[in-house]
């Protein structure tokens, strides 16, 4: 499990960076609304973020057991795709014009992933011996 953890965090990481350029360079050409600007910085942030500790939840499942760190992780996964992603999806839906109001209620539910892959990091290390 932590080898795939590992290849994820590394995709997440590379996508955030990737993404982070297009919205510094290629996304100020599209639009100038700074709602838009701003939710688009937050998703990325949070996907670098949660990249890195997605990493770090892969290297500890190498030192002790994988109960919770791998529920960690997989919160982490389902927080990145449905906050970050729903933050993508929402800049995209208003550049062009159309509704986000399907989209907006996905991205709380993203951050309560990653509240709780939080919450079971903080187990692991309270359990870890």
């Amino acid at each position: 499990m932590h080898k795939r953890l590992l290849i994820l965090a590394s995709i997440f990481g590379g996508l955030a960076v990737v993404l982070g350029a297009f919205g510094a360079h290629g996304l100020q050409k599209i639009t100038s609304d700074d709602s838009i600007l701003h939710s688009y910085q937050t998703a990325v942030q949070y996907q670098l973020y949660h990249a890195l500790a997605l990493f770090v939840v892969a290297i500890l499942m190498q030192r002790q057991p994988a109960g919770l760190l791998r529920w960690a992780g997989i919160c982490f996964i389902m927080g990145t795709v449905l906050f970050s992603g729903s933050l993508y999806l929402i800049t995209y839906l208003k550049i062009n014009g159309l509704s986000t109001g399907w989209a907006g209620p996905v991205t709380p539910i993203g951050g309560l992933f990653f509240v709780t892959g939080w919450v079971f990091l903080l187990m692991a290390a309270i359990k870890y011996k």
